[in-house]
């Protein structure tokens, strides 16, 4: 009880002691509160208990309960960050047991705890010798027992890399725990699994089994270090770093508050310190490291203490510190791993990474070696490998092997995205391969070689788009959860002011969306086609008639690439930084004109944009339409305010790659459905003047612009129009939306349809507005639609104004009846409004995207 319900194990035991029991009814009682004080991380008082009940069950001459208490004593002391003697005090039991004949059950439980602890320090030979002998002695016996004995040994399995015999272990362990009601330690079980499940790429499934697992532990409202450590590692794997510092520092807190273990302490604050690396707080990555590898030599446990200083000098090499002095400790962290047998490829990778940059050629041959060789691993492994085999050849100037290297480490991060349903986690992934798309891109900048920047640019960019997301329409949970969702917005917005929204309400709310998103994410991919990466030479071909502008942000220097008929033009333009203040000005310019604030001259600012953006390659331009691909930190440029680009028919894509697969894209229907959604300033004039143009459109409007309905007319449909209000969620972007009758259509929702319109027009709100995540990815409303299958999208990157929308939009549907395309019934809608300030700019606020 006092690991499957602690709570009820205190209070029962505390009632036991109030009334005077026997010497060995006392025991019991001091040693079930030892234990849950010590789980609750309570270690002076679960110490001080277990030695108050080894006391009383020697006076109760009951050699058993005595040894049992020892032992849980032993694994008290260890928790504590007494290793040695916790060990001993172990180690002096068994063999006491052994001596004095203690039963088959008796000595199976002294080798579980013992189990634990070699585990815990890395012992992991030991640990399943023990293991083994704990399993042969306890089948069949005590059921809890023989579950811990199954799951103790899968945990040795599982560091030893036994991967599929660790997962039938536990699931044995699953089985018994469930049966008996040990509801702790099933939940443990259960993250023990999800360990597995990530260990063989299957993250989605390894995220609900931990969503399981926390569930339970919040239920029985107690502390457990091992179910956030494992989050941490998913959380990161997933890409989500913010959300795994979050959590792991959250967790470092209320150790401390509790007085946790101090063994679990330095492994949360280790995990700590690699997820601020991953969102680059380096400040805090150092002192977390340095906190823990202090605490862990003192535990003597030699491989968590090589994590936390590998993460220490990644911290301190990432913050700019002097490699030399890095170097040496790199060095001597990998010696002193490999004499112990512990993984040392990590280490090994940082010195090598250290000594290239410092020019010690032998040296970084001697150190890529051992990461770069082998076979097999999880992702983050073969990664490591592959990106060890580029260095090295980039060490050797053998840069055609460096490549191929890149190449092998993208497909499989290609591989792994296609096992992932959900559009964030696909996104943030991408961060993995990063680092081997820069190294081949940096040589091809280098080599000055317009077409290969242009083949290592689209080989990583905009990957998470080129699948679309898992279809959710027949998920009724999700379903019902969003209509929650919809109806409780819809009833804030209606009821409460800005800034007065209950408090129980936000509590109902943030509820909701993390239910929805944590649905999603534990989506896995269906059969789906490899992800569409596009070479060069094929994309040239595809770009007739067409002109296109890639830009590429490489180490915080842009670049433009033009190609236009068979030709490609590569020109450094400048800072990064540079063009993202220069874009701010312009949208807040853009803002301040169109809310007629105040005056602006967007001519200039325009002009000053258009020089730190594209620099001089607008000179080699012609009349052909351009195609535009911008960075993510770059998307929301209002294109057309550009001096060279005003006249043209300008399309925006996420790649060129992206740009070729929806122009070969064709309607599933000639439908036209025309939106008109609430509290606009002119009401319903536009839909209803859009309608006098498509005589057999659906029009939705008037309170019937609901979800559902406007899902079910937009799927598959040939055009759609939405005028209505929108919301840009930079914290989540998948909760972006635009507001209907009966609340919020989100990202979430558009997913669920089965094909995406093939041209959509969104007319009164910022939807062009995405989030930048991963490696060169965006989030939000249109590339949602994008990557489902879209061809094209109108969208605006500014807020507009609602009576200058109704005649630009009358005009763009004129020339889209006419037969124009999206991007050039734009430019004739621009061209028309010129004479008026405020329609022009209106005009110039939206981008066309796709194609």
């Amino acid at each position: 009880m006092a690991l499957a319900r602690p709570h009820e194990a205190l209070a029962q035991a505390e009632a036991w002691l109030a009334v005077r029991p026997s010497a060995l009814r006392a025991a019991v009682a001091h040693q079930a509160i030892g234990v849950v004080h010590r789980d609750f991380g309570n270690l002076d008082e679960a110490i001080r208990h277990l030695r108050t009940a080894l006391r009383l069950a020697r006076r109760a001459d009951d050699p058993a309960r005595a040894a049992d208490i020892q032992a849980s004593l032993g694994v008290a002391l260890v928790m504590a960050g007494r290793t040695r003697h916790g060990l001993r005090t172990l180690d002096t039991v068994i063999r006491a047991g052994l001596a004095d004949g203690l039963g088959r059950a008796a000595i199976g439980r002294l080798l579980i705890r013992r189990v634990w602890v070699l585990w815990s320090i890395g012992r992991y030979p030991e640990a399943l010798i023990d293991a083994d002998r704990a399993v042969m002695l306890l089948r069949g016996t005590d059921p809890v027992w023989e579950a811990r004995a199954y799951d103790h040994r899968a945990t040795t399995q599982l560091a030893r890399g036994a991967i599929d015999r660790a997962d039938r272990d536990y699931a044995h362990s699953e089985v018994l725990f469930h049966r008996i009601g040990q509801r702790l330690e099933y939940a443990d079980t259960r993250r023990a699994r999800a360990a597995i499940a990530f260990a063989r790429g299957d993250l989605p499934t390894a995220l609900a089994m931990l969503d399981d697992a926390r569930q339970i532990v919040d239920d029985l409202k107690v502390f457990e270090p091992e179910l956030h450590l494992t989050r941490c590692t998913a959380l990161l794997a997933a890409g989500l770093a913010r959300e795994a510092a979050e959590e792991i520092e959250a967790a470092v807190e209320r150790s401390r508050r509790q007085g946790g273990s101090a063994t679990r302490r330095a492994e949360l604050l280790t995990a700590a310190s690699t997820a601020a690396l991953a969102v680059g707080d380096y400040e805090t990555a150092t002192s977390r490291a340095d906190e823990a590898l202090r605490l862990l030599r003192r535990q003597a446990r030699p491989q968590w203490a090589g994590r936390a200083e590998l993460a220490l000098l990644t911290a301190r090499h990432s913050a700019g510190s002097q490699p030399g002095d890095l170097l040496r400790r790199a060095r001597r962290l990998a010696g002193r791993l490999e004499r112990t047998q512990l993984p040392a490829a990590e280490a090994h990778f940082l010195a090598g990474q250290l000594a290239l940059h410092a020019g010690q050629i032998a040296e970084t041959h001697r150190h890529l070696a051992a990461p770069a060789a082998g076979r097999g691993g999880d992702l983050q492994r073969q990664v490591l490998r592959w990106h060890a085999r580029a260095l090295l050849a980039l060490s050797h100037r053998d840069s055609r092997t460096m490549l191929v290297a890149c190449r092998r480490g993208l497909a499989l991060i290609d591989q792994y995205l296609g096992t992932l349903g959900a559009t964030e986690l696909r996104a943030q992934a991408t961060t993995h391969g990063a680092e081997l798309a820069s190294l081949a891109l940096r040589h091809a900048i280098r080599r000055a070689d317009p077409w290969q920047v242009l083949r290592w640019s689209e080989r990583w960019r905009a990957v998470a788009l080129a699948v679309p997301p898992a279809r959710r329409r027949t998920d009724p949970l999700l379903a019902a959860d969003l209509t929650a969702l919809r109806h409780l917005a819809g009833r804030l917005d209606s009821a409460s002011a800005p800034g007065q929204i209950p408090a129980a309400a936000q509590a109902e709310r943030r509820r909701l969306e993390a239910a929805v998103r944590r649905r999603v994410l534990h989506t896995s991919a269906v059969a789906q086609p490899r992800p569409l990466t596009g070479r060069a030479s094929t994309i040239g071909r595809d770009l007739d008639q067409v002109q296109l502008i890639e830009l590429i942000d490489l180490d915080e220097q842009l670049y433009c690439l033009v190609v236009r008929h068979g030709r490609a033009e590569l020109v450094e333009v400048g800072p990064t930084a540079a063009a993202e203040r220069a874009l701010a000005h312009t949208l807040f310019s853009l803002r301040r004109a169109a809310s007629l604030t105040g005056t602006t001259d967007l001519e200039q600012v325009g002009a000053r944009l258009e020089r730190v953006l594209l620099g001089s390659s607008t000179s080699v331009l012609e009349h052909d339409p351009v195609v535009i691909v911008p960075t993510g930190r770059l998307h929301a440029i209002p294109w057309a305010m550009l001096p060279s680009l005003r006249d043209r028919d300008i399309t925006v894509a996420p790649s060129a790659s992206t740009y070729v697969r929806a122009r070969a894209t064709v309607p599933a229907s000639e439908r036209v459905v025309l939106v008109g959604g609430p509290n606009l300033s002119t009401g319903a004039d536009e839909v209803l003047a859009l309608a006098q143009r498509y005589p057999d459109a659906i029009v939705l409007t008037d309170g019937e612009a609901t979800v559902e309905r406007v899902l079910g007319a937009a799927d598959g449909a040939g055009l759609v129009h939405i005028a209505a209000h929108g919301t840009f969620r930079a914290d989540s972007p998948l909760f972006s939306a635009l507001e209907l009758d009966d609340g919020p259509l989100t990202v979430y929702d558009l997913e669920r349809l089965h094909r995406a319109p093939y041209h959509v027009v969104l007319s009164s709100c910022d939807s062009a507005v995405g989030a930048p995540s991963g490696a060169d990815e965006l989030l939000g409303i249109v590339t949602a639609l994008i990557s489902l299958g879209s061809a094209g999208v109108l969208a605006s990157v500014v807020r507009v104004d609602d009576p200058s929308t109704v005649p630009l939009m009358v005009d763009l549907h004129h020339h889209l009846r006419q037969g124009a395309g999206l991007s050039q019934a734009h430019l004739l809608a621009r061209q028309a409004a010129r004479p008026d300030p405020a329609r022009r700019i209106t005009a110039d606020s939206f981008i066309p995207l796709g194609a």
